[in-house]
């Protein structure tokens, strides 16, 4: 059916947008959880401190993006509603089980996998169930809906800090279960207007039954090369995304000794990307079809270069400058997902194009905080981490600039087939009537002599 642009759909996208703000929010906020962990759990004797715990935070954000394969799968199977509840309810448990460990390792399962899952199984229908509802304005719904994480990101980090100084780690982990609880109950606004694919077999059959396996994992979308560029491209670019989130607010405790409130950094971070989101979001409207790359390039550019300048940052007041720049583009490039994926797969296979996107994205934004831990912890400082950040996202905006041609190009393919089939059915009539001509001529005269 065509989407009613509106109607219950305004209340879908404030329950989408709760989602993104619960999840991210927490998952943005996970430098000032990362202090938290190196004070409770660390030790002076050792060595590998940083590279340990920050397999916390980053493991938790992978495994959100790596398990949305998975996630498209159940959402075609059934429906964005079921898949968002189950999703809401396994991370409440991952994170409740969070707040009763002793070590830094049972975190590893508890908040960097269940709770990760949790959140992925939530997210993920978030975006696909606002094309049930949207079309002409899923690139401003789009950004609203991203900016709930750049809301909760704004206020989370002060009330998270607020909350460990006076309730400790745990109990502010037992706070932010409301938030998971919530969207709980956001997830049955969920009300799909496609009907998923177990459905429609079942409709066919008469009966409930499983789709073909075709159906269910469904890699036609590699097909396409401009999605294959997209695909890989994107992820090449995010090795270094998540190193500032986890390692930018220990960095300026040790450059500026605590004399400075770190916190208004994410806070900068979270203000500029939620108006990113919405400029962009917006702009991507006005942009034709797969056009809209270019506001990715443009956005990597700029995330790039500036991870690269925050060591160059010896005032407090050059960090907050950069950090805004890095949210604006921050907002930019996560904005316009959805819309690029139903540009150049369409809407039949868009659910898994983004499942199949955010599972390769997994591995870049996993890896790339404990190797910066890591550096950290042999050369004593975070400069050489953040200059190598700032690589990656030039690298994949230069791959993304081949999109738009090479998307225009198939889609003149396309056109091109039917063209030449309507020339050879033309030439084939045209045939058929000359035959039928000559076979009348002479029956006619034949006709004229007797």
């Amino acid at each position: 059916p065509e989407p009613p642009e509106g109607g219950w759909g305004w209340v879908v996208m404030l329950a989408a947008m709760w989602c993104n703000g619960a999840v991210f929010g927490i998952q943005n906020s996970c430098g000032v959880l990362f202090v938290s962990m190196l004070q409770l759990f660390g030790s002076s004797e050792d060595k590998q401190l940083a590279f340990k715990t920050a397999w916390v935070s980053s493991l938790s954000m992978g495994m959100v993006f790596f398990c949305s394969p998975i996630v498209s799968i159940f959402t075609d199977l059934f429906g964005c509603r079921k898949v968002a509840i189950i999703g809401a309810a396994v991370g409440l448990v991952g994170l409740l089980s969070s707040s009763f460990v002793s070590t830094i390792e049972p975190l590893y399962f508890t908040y960097g996998i269940l709770f990760a899952c949790g959140c992925s199984f939530a997210y993920q229908p978030s975006l696909v169930i606002l094309g049930h509802y949207f079309k002409k304005r899923l690139g401003l719904v789009n950004g609203i809906v991203t900016a709930g994480s750049s809301l909760f990101t704004v206020s989370l980090p002060f009330l998270l800090r607020v909350l460990i100084d006076s309730v400790d780690l745990f109990n502010t982990l037992r706070v932010l279960c409301i938030l998971m609880f919530v969207l709980f109950l956001a997830g049955f606004t969920y009300k799909p207007l496609v009907p998923n694919t177990k459905d429609q077999e079942g409709g066919k059959k008469g009966k409930s039954k499983f789709p073909p396996a075709k159906k269910i994992c469904n890699f036609s979308v590699f097909k396409v090369l401009s999605y294959r560029i997209w695909a890989f491209g994107i992820p090449a670019a995010l090795f270094g995304y998540f190193v500032p989130y986890v390692h930018l607010m220990n960095h300026v405790k040790e450059r500026f000794h605590g004399s400075v409130p770190e916190e208004v950094l994410l806070l900068c971070l979270g203000i500029t990307s939620g108006v990113g989101r919405l400029i962009f979001g917006r702009v991507a409207d006005y942009i034709p079809g797969a056009k809209k790359i270019y506001l990715q390039v443009a956005s990597f550019f700029f995330i790039g270069l500036m991870s690269m300048m925050i060591p160059l940052c010896n005032v407090f007041g050059a960090l907050v400058a950069v950090c805004l720049f890095m949210g604006l583009f921050d907002g930019c490039f996560i904005c316009i997902m959805a819309p690029i994926a139903f540009e150049l797969v369409g809407a039949q296979d868009v659910s898994q194009a983004i499942g199949f996107l955010l599972g390769l994205m997994s591995v870049p934004m996993t890896v790339g905080p404990p190797i910066a831990g890591l550096l950290r912890d042999k050369l004593g400082t975070y400069d050489v981490a953040f200059y190598l950040a700032g690589v990656p996202p030039l690298i994949g905006g230069a791959i993304l600039c081949f999109i738009p041609w090479v998307h225009e190009r198939q889609k003149l393919k396309e056109r091109a087939k039917p063209v030449d089939g309507e020339t050879t059915e033309k030439m084939l009539e045209n045939e058929s009537t000359l035959v039928s001509d000559t076979t009348e001529k002479p029956v006619k005269e034949l006709d004229s002599g007797f």
